[in-house]
């Protein structure tokens, strides 16, 4: 019996779920502490590492370090910047979510298969309907169309946005996510907004999905000057929690949504495939809440 059967079936298992967090520059991360607190309440045993690539040598190519950490004896890895596109041809099943996003923020490995998920479309999802859930989603902003923006721009018209405009840095990432929510979504959905301003002022809403607000990249993903009072602003960076954005759009007067629901919910399906136990969603939380 394997350490996640025994442990829902309240034996004492061979060993503790090994987990880890892939990503670049992740010190900060909330992550661990939220999984460990999900664990204790489920009495499953299980170890939480951060692998930062800031931190530890790894190697450049993906599929050597995912080789490594399963020779390590991990049995799964939540996957963060810059590896969630990376390691998606990696996989030897995708959950739809993570076929339809083009990314994975969620590996298991079992039975000597890897399956890879998106967490993330899901976090934002639930995070939206409890967060804002009288918003209004005739058009809507989004800036940043990587990994994450891929999973929230999914989320966003699964939601009922009728126009998705996105913006990036790399006006390439943009067109091939539009192009790919098109297939999937059809024509007029989405489309890449080439004039920021002129995007906002016709937006309801502003989703911020890029990593600008972040400790490690301060600032604005887009000028003050284009959030009105009557926009709802949205923003998946939770540390810091109060991004310069948020606070920006606060002041105005703005709905704002944080980046906590998010992390929090993504978590929380994430724990779920690890373990198959159903999270103290509340627990988890509490941990998230507990960092200063």
């Amino acid at each position: 019996m394997n350490s996640t059967i025994a442990a829902q079936a309240g034996e004492s298992p061979a060993r503790a779920l090994k987990i880890g967090l892939l990503g670049s520059g992740i010190a900060g991360t909330r992550t661990p502490r939220m999984h460990m607190a999900a664990a204790t309440s489920a009495g499953v045993s299980y170890d939480y590492y951060l692998v930062d690539s800031q931190v530890r040598s790894l190697p450049e190519d993906p599929a050597e370090i995912l080789a490594l950490l399963e020779a390590e004896g991990f049995d799964g890895l939540n996957v963060t910047y810059p590896y969630k596109r990376a390691v998606l041809p990696l996989m030897d099943e995708l959950s739809q979510a993570a076929r339809n996003v083009g990314a994975v923020n969620t590996v298991v490995f079992r039975d000597g298969r890897r399956s890879g998920h998106n967490t993330d479309h899901w976090g934002f999802s639930e995070s939206l309907r409890q967060g804002l859930p009288g918003a209004p989603r005739d058009r809507v902003l989004l800036l940043g169309a990587g990994g994450a923006g891929g999973a929230v721009a999914h989320a966003l018209l699964d939601a009922g946005v009728a126009r998705l405009a996105i913006r990036d840095v790399n006006d390439q990432v943009a067109i091939e996510l539009v192009a790919l929510l098109t297939e999937h979504y059809g024509p007029h959905r989405a489309e890449v907004a080439t004039d920021v301003y002129e995007a906002a002022d016709q937006a309801q809403g502003i989703v911020n999905a890029s990593p600008v607000g972040m400790d490690k990249l301060p600032g604005m993903p887009l000028p003050e000057e284009a959030i009105r009072p009557d926009h709802w602003v949205a923003d998946i960076v939770y540390f810091p929690l109060e991004t310069d954005l948020l606070s920006t759009a606060r002041a105005k007067g703005c709905a704002v949504l944080p980046g906590s629901g998010m992390a929090l919910y993504q978590a929380v399906r994430a724990f779920e495939l690890f373990t198959g136990c159903e999270p103290d969603v509340d627990r988890m939380r509490e941990a998230f809440d507990s960092f200063t």
